[in-house]
């Protein structure tokens, strides 16, 4: 552990994942630095908060606590104590503790649920029927002997599952989840998303099984278990903001960054607002984890250039239904043993052409914690994929919950609005930064926000990169380095998630 004497301020930008690890970093490596966070919102954890509603916690996305770095496993073992294959620590008798928790997340499609990712057993060619499990090998099969031109997602799909595979479960789930056609959006974001995943990996993984061998590189989304903290993820980044204050440094909620000042090639100031007026703080480093598109609006003498590709930056925003209900109607089918007997599914990609619905969280197998009651109800989060100020953005919290309380009774989740005991409506702008639009000139603005020596850009919107929670936190990690070492070469702060091997091999 590196501990130096730096004088000097950082202001941080943002309490989310790459934020607070950066600040805590920081006041833990260093004597005589003044920290200073600013958050927009009143909550800490960014898009990784936890919403309490009347007992019933609502995880905004899903975050698995899972991860191939070992820097990242040890710093969330530092915060909140993991439990051990005997459930050690108790956590009907401590908070602060990371559970050990299953990983289940199926398909839904045509009211059949498949496994996710696709496994070729009995089950799933019984749910698929014979003409289409046929199409669907014949279809692989063209994809192995004639590879598209990877210029585009849907290519990037194709070559790996086949057209007719591509159709049913990734065509209509990628155009509801970013707005646009899976041909209009960069296929980079697939190479993220399913590193090493295709049809031929899944068989290698199940033969692998079969025979008792285990596949050496294990795609991330094949991972079976993974720790969650025990009130979500939100407590991880609570407690972690607890630290902070304790190390002494300063959190600002309902402070909301709207300009960096520079002057020649070093960020001199962050301009703020906050509940009491405009404030113009002072800093010697920057670490920005706020979306790249409103850093460049607010910096001064930017090029033109480099404002227009910033301002075309694309994003989609989402919007999440709390629904509790006494029961589901759908039956729990597998040999998996829950309470009530519910569906074991953490959550549940929705590939029905008929809803406009993505995604469902089950939030009582996240944490029997997260719900108030959890032997007697059922805490669903409904989640949709918008643009902020479309007709479901601006729909009114009763209109929302009618809405989407309709889809679920399409679905076979419930039979009526009279299964539904109560609703609550979230909203989270730029969740998700696109790859389409002036994204293919990222470059550019990455060499221009690279060359602000004491400014440093962390985390999925900070970097304007569909960051997983760990690859935010090592981006965090880096940036301390440099600070701390005085390196002025950013290249790894910016590489993080890029390389193919990240997710596929551990590091230590």
């Amino acid at each position: 552990m590196i501990n130096c004497f730096i004088m000097g301020k950082t202001v941080v930008i943002g309490a989310g994942p790459a934020g607070l690890t950066a600040a805590y970093e920081l006041l833990k490596q260093t004597n005589d630095m003044e920290i200073i966070v600013l958050e927009e919102s009143d909550v800490l954890g960014g898009i990784s908060k936890t919403v309490n509603y009347k007992g019933n916690r609502m995880d905004m996305g899903g975050h698995r606590f899972f991860s191939k770095d070992a820097r990242v496993n040890k710093w969330w073992d530092g915060i909140l104590k993991p439990q051990d294959a005997k459930g050690l620590p108790d956590p009907d008798k401590t908070d602060e503790v990371m559970l050990r928790r299953r990983r289940i997340s199926r398909i839904l499609f045509d009211r059949k649920f498949y496994d996710y990712p696709i496994s070729f057993k009995w089950e799933t060619f019984k749910n698929m029927g014979i003409g289409n499990t046929f199409r669907v090998g014949f279809s692989y099969l063209a994809s192995v002997f004639h590879k598209l031109p990877e210029t585009n997602l849907e290519n990037f799909y194709i070559n790996r599952f086949g057209r007719k595979l591509y159709s049913m479960f990734f065509e209509y789930y990628t155009e509801n989840l970013w707005g646009r056609k899976p041909s209009e959006i960069d296929a980079s974001w697939g190479a993220q998303r399913v590193k090493g995943l295709s049809i031929m990996a899944v068989l290698k993984d199940v033969f692998g099984k079969m025979s008792g061998k285990k596949n050496r590189k294990v795609e991330t989304s094949l991972i079976e278990e993974f720790r969650y903290p025990k009130f979500g993820p939100g407590q991880l980044w609570e407690v972690t903001g607890d630290k902070i204050t304790a190390m002494g440094g300063k959190i600002m909620l309902n402070t909301r960054a709207v300009s960096l000042k520079v002057s020649g090639n070093r960020a001199v100031s962050v301009g703020c607002e906050t509940r009491d007026g405009h404030m113009e703080i002072e800093a010697d480093h920057v670490i920005s984890s706020m979306p790249v598109k409103d850093l460049i609006a607010g910096m001064n003498d930017v090029p033109e250039d480099i404002r227009r590709i910033a301002s075309g930056l694309p994003y989609r925003d989402y919007m999440t239904l709390g629904v509790l209900v006494k029961k589901l109607k759908i039956k729990n089918n597998t040999d998996i043993v829950t309470p009530g007997n519910i569906i074991p599914d953490n959550w549940i990609y929705v590939q029905d052409r008929n809803v406009k619905m993505g995604r469902i969280q089950v939030y009582n197998n996240w944490s029997p914690y997260m719900v108030n009651d959890n032997e007697n109800t059922v805490w669903l989060g409904l989640e949709y994929f918008v643009d902020e100020g479309d007709k479901f953005w601006n729909m009114q919290e009763e209109a929302f919950s009618d809405f989407c309380i309709k889809e679920l009774i399409k679905l076979g989740f419930i039979d009526s609005k009279e299964d539904v005991l109560d609703t609550h409506m979230e909203k989270v702008k730029k969740a998700y930064p696109a790859y389409f639009d002036t994204y293919d000139e990222m470059d550019k603005v990455v060499g221009y926000l690279s060359g602000i020596e004491n400014l440093y850009c962390v985390g999925r919107n900070g970097q304007h990169r569909y960051n997983n929670m760990d690859h935010s936190m090592v981006t965090a990690f880096e940036a301390v380095k440099c600070i701390v070492t005085g390196d002025p070469d950013k290249t790894a702060v910016w590489n993080v998630n890029t390389e193919r091997e990240y997710h596929e091999e551990s590091r230590n």
